[in-house]
């Protein structure tokens, strides 16, 4: 009920916002509180600057400011791995808009200061439109600071994260209870297997992070080129290749896969690169790793998609933001449909997105086991903004509201591609 001065309790608020459901106990600075007495999860709402961070944040962007700034507090979950709080707000947290005067009240109750937006925590990229003064999206600059953004963060802090197979990619799991490491290597077989690699062959994988791919198939005798556009995975990538001895075979080029002049490739791997390629760029990348190989030569696309066709590519909110900005997702069938169109004849594509659910879980579990040496090496509020958004991940595909593809093509050879009739690899 409003007080004397007609305004409402920030509790109440969030309670008619909710159709009075709400799965958790929600507490705030004002004294108010709302939600099951007994619930094991909660929101604590600690200051007016979070206020104005959930008043004016679009979609998720308010929740993630509010949280990451420490104005927001999560209960009953480890801030590594909030998937507990998360997974009930979204299943079961509904916000419906009340009627006009209900509104009004809501309104004057915030208040006029609390509306007017504020600076986001300095985590936050700037929006897309005020990052045009680094360059046309995607142009190569570009493409270098957003990936700047998210993988030179810390090589240590991706090694707590990622564990030792150090790969930021979906995993493959054999089985179910197969250890994350278990599950990356069974990963880089399969893709090794699909290319048909072997002894004496070339590989290119672009977008190859810490080299794992191009280790993988030096390790069995291929000829393997990777490249990154981040310094701190090229330094890795590189030391890691000097320790294992394959100096010979395994090589990773810091720079734009753009810039690779080399030709007649039997095979290229692009693993989680085509999210920072942009959609309207398809022509050009899938064009470009067609001019790489030589005929009869296979591709493997593995990335992140939309489950349909027909929402905007484009990601907004905290992903954009905090996490991967200027990234982009389609589904399946645009992907397909722009490496056909450059010439290449699509053969198989099979969806791993339960693998990714499983893979971010791992990542989370590692990040709660070393949440004290992650906090120290890279802050809390970079360590919150990866809980938030690995837990978040993971919801997203074990609902099916993202997915994870892979999609296998050759270069016809004059009309023949060469192939068994059947698929040729284990699953």
């Amino acid at each position: 009920m409003p007080d004397a001065r007609g305004k409402l309790p920030l509790a109440e608020i969030l309670q008619i916002l909710a159709g009075g459901q709400l799965p958790l106990r929600f507490t705030a600075y004002d004294g108010s509180f709302a939600g099951p007495v007994d619930a094991s999860l909660g929101l604590e709402l600690k200051t007016p600057r979070g206020t104005t961070y959930l008043a004016t944040g679009r979609g998720d962007l308010g929740l993630a400011r509010a949280y990451i700034s420490g104005d927001l507090e999560m209960h009953g979950v480890h801030p590594g791995d909030p998937y507990e709080l998360l997974k009930a707000l979204a299943s079961e947290l509904v916000f419906k808009l009340p009627p006009p005067r209900v509104t009004a009240t809501i309104i004057r109750s915030i208040g006029a200061r609390n509306l007017r937006p504020i600076a986001p925590p300095p985590q936050e990229a700037q929006p897309r439109w005020r990052r045009a003064v680094g360059g046309l999206r995607h142009g190569k600059t570009r493409d270098a600071s957003a990936i700047h953004h998210h993988y030179d963060v810390s090589n240590t802090f991706y090694e707590w994260v990622l564990g030792p197979s150090m790969t930021y990619t979906c995993a493959c799991y054999p089985h179910p209870g197969a250890t994350l490491n278990e599950a990356q290597e069974n990963k880089y077989r399969l893709v090794f297997e699909k290319l048909r690699l072997k002894p004496g062959d070339r590989l290119l994988d672009v977008g190859c992070g810490w080299g794992g791919m191009v280790r993988y198939a030096a390790r069995r005798g291929v000829t393997a080129t990777g490249v990154t556009l981040s310094a701190a995975q090229t330094a890795w990538a590189q030391r890691a290749i000097v320790e294992e001895g394959l100096t010979d075979l395994a090589e990773v080029r810091y720079g734009d896969y753009r810039d690779i002049a080399e030709t007649g490739f039997d095979a290229v791997s692009s693993i989680g690169l085509l999210e920072h390629i942009g959609v309207r760029n398809y022509p050009s990348y899938f064009g470009f790793l067609q001019s790489r190989l030589r005929p009869g030569g296979l591709l493997l696309n593995h990335c992140i998609t939309r489950p349909d066709n027909q929402s905007e590519a484009s990601t907004r909110g905290f992903i954009d933001r905090y996490v991967f900005p200027d990234g982009e997702l389609t589904g399946s069938g645009r992907i397909i449909c722009a490496a056909q169109d450059m010439g290449l004849e699509v053969v198989h594509e099979e969806n791993l997105r339960q693998h990714y659910a499983l893979t971010l879980r791992d990542w989370g579990a590692n990040l709660v086991e070393h949440w004290d040496e992650a906090v120290a090496e890279v802050g809390l509020q970079t360590a919150k903004v990866w809980g938030v958004y690995m837990a978040g991940s993971r919801l997203a595909f074990e609902t099916g509201g993202i997915q994870l593809h892979q999609i296998l093509a050759v270069k016809p050879d004059a009309g023949a591609n060469g192939l068994p009739l059947r698929p040729w690899w284990t699953p």
